[in-house]
């Protein structure tokens, strides 16, 4: 339907994950949990690369940043989604508008920011050298800075576009936020221009930015053949899986869910992905660096053992 003449829709329900109501409590607990121990993992990463001098660098800086993002991308999310596991979850269009942009922007902003954490590794172990030189403190902060403005323009492109869209009778989302699909979905409107957008923008931010972490990954790849030594392999690689797992269960889960048309189906499992990146992925960030990176685990390790003896002489 192209033109609508009755009343247009000014705010949406958003249907959630499960109509069950045990269910419902059980996860609102479940992501709770995860929600916490996604602030709290990522609050301790950023507050041992502020105060611990052996984390001065810039891998240690974008692993930073990329907390920062994590702890606003679920945040945007994850309280709406547990305040429907309670109640009715209804939202205002312009909220719902707010929520996409803001969700794409962070989203967007974290793509860009793990191709350049691929760009780091890849400095760091084939130009060893060079490294101070060419990560040095301006390129970093640059790098940063267009993860961001990349975000800030592309989700902008994303919100303005849906405002656009008269919203008729059907008001339910069928998801736990407002993502794009869903919402475009409930237009009374031909959709075909929007669904282009953004699997053509969505689509080639993700694969773009995919592909230069790849490129980055294929070089470091093609310079541990040239060592002999089985053990300097080993240690290179260990530098790098950290930020690979990551890549992975980020990018697999984005591609599959902008890359294709929304239907019914695709919708269905769009949010189960969706759980994936906003509340599962954000909390594995900081517990794989932490487990994988040892660096990280001595800087706890000793932040832990200072806490203790500072409340060991409170105590006397």
């Amino acid at each position: 339907m192209d033109e609508w003449n009755g009343t247009l829709t000014t705010e949406f329900t958003l249907l959630g994950i499960t109509n069950v109501l045990w269910l419902q409590k059980f996860l609102f607990v479940l992501v709770l949990f995860f929600y916490f121990l996604d602030i709290f993992g990522n609050s301790v990463i950023i507050s041992l690369v502020i105060r611990d001098l052996t984390l001065q660098s810039p891998m240690y800086f974008l692993l930073a940043n990329l907390s920062f993002l994590d702890i606003l991308f679920s945040t945007v999310t994850v309280p709406k989604m547990m305040y429907g596991f309670l109640m009715e979850n209804i939202i205002s269009k312009n909220g719902c508008i707010t929520q996409m942009y803001f969700f794409h922007f962070l989203g967007c902003a974290e793509g860009v920011l793990l191709a350049a954490m691929g760009y780091d590794r890849y400095v760091a172990i084939c130009h060893p050298l060079h490294y101070k030189v060419i990560m040095g403190k301006a390129t970093c902060i640059q790098l940063v800075f267009i993860a961001w403005v990349t975000g800030l323009t592309t989700s902008l492109i994303h919100a303005v576009m849906t405002s656009q869209l008269p919203f008729c009778n059907n008001k339910k989302v069928k998801h736990f936020f407002c993502d794009v699909k869903p919402v475009i979905k409930l237009a009374c409107k031909d959709i075909r221009i929007n669904e282009l957008t953004l699997a053509t923008v969505s689509g080639f931010l993700s694969t773009s930015t995919f592909l230069l972490t790849i490129l980055s990954y294929i070089y470091i790849i093609v310079h541990l053949l040239q060592i002999r030594s089985s053990k300097g392999r080993v240690k290179i690689f260990s530098t790098c899986s950290s930020h690979l797992t990551i890549v992975i269960l980020f990018y697999g889960t984005a591609m599959c869910t902008y890359l294709g048309p929304a239907s019914e189906n695709s919708i269905e499992k769009d949010r189960v992905a969706a759980i994936l990146f906003t509340v599962i992925t954000p909390t594995l960030n900081p517990i794989i660096y932490t487990l994988r990176n040892k660096e990280v685990r001595k800087s706890l390790e000793k932040n832990l053992n200072r806490s203790n003896i500072v409340r060991g002489k409170i105590r006397k």
